[in-house]
This record gives C-alpha cells, structure tokens and sequence, in this order.
C-alpha cells in the first residue's frame, strides 16, 4: 500500500521515463532529432549546439541546447523524457568545469568555445603484432 503522496506520483511518472539512459554531459556538442507536426505530416529536425544546462530529475529534468544561427545565438530547452525526441548524437565530448554554462551567452565567436575532451583510444595506431626481420 503506497501511503506518501510522492511514492504516488514517482510511480505515475515512472511509466513515462524513457528506459535508455542519455550519455551526455555539460559542455558537450549534441545534435538532436526532434519530431515537429506541420499540418498532417510529420518530420524530424536536427538541433546542433552546446548543452549549457541540465536541469531538474525525473520526469520533468530538461537540458538546454546553445547554438549560433547566422550570427544569433539560439537557446532551445529539451525535456529529456519528450516523446517528441527521436535520438540524441553526442558529436563531440567538451572540458568545463562549471555546471552552467551561461557565461557563453555574452561570448562571441572562439571565445565561446569549450574546451574538447581528447578520446585517446581512438587516437592510438594499431601495432603490429609480427616481428619484421631484415634481409
């Protein structure tokens, strides 16, 4: 018997959390697919840009997307459990040391990049695993 009110409502919102887990981090370049309804059709739109912040937990945590459009800067906030979301591509992994990255609003141009995260296994060469003899 569930008696607390936020036991109750955990177990409504439980069911409306997505199951896959989103690896993404502050700092980060994602694109993301969304799904936008003009008239009886439907399609999917990319949004490219930098997650400055993550908000809230359970069914209502969203996070929001920075990118520059023709010299404008575009904020857009997506919740993380939407339905409307198709998938999320993390492009490039990005360095910060801040929560929220709001400061980025009055950087322009390289100043408002983020430093990248280096995937150094990725970067190795391939050795070889035979021996080369001379002649």
């Amino acid at each position: 018997m569930i008696t607390n009110k936020s036991e109750i409502l955990d177990k409504i919102e439980s069911d409306f959390l997505k199951d896959e887990t989103l690896n993404f981090n502050i700092g980060d370049t994602v694109k993301v697919h969304f799904k936008i309804k003009e008239g009886k059709r439907e399609r999917i739109q990319v949004f490219e840009g930098i997650v400055i912040s993550i908000k809230r937990s359970g069914v209502r945590k969203t996070f929001m997307v920075r990118k520059i459009s023709a010299s404008i800067g575009v904020e857009r906030i997506f919740p993380f459990h939407s339905p409307k979301i198709d998938k999320i591509e993390v492009s490039k992994r990005g360095r910060v040391r801040r929560a929220k990255l709001y400061y980025l609003r009055q950087r322009i141009g390289k100043a408002a990049q983020v430093k990248r995260l280096v995937d150094h296994d990725r970067g190795k060469k391939v050795q070889k695993t035979q021996g080369t003899s001379k002649k």
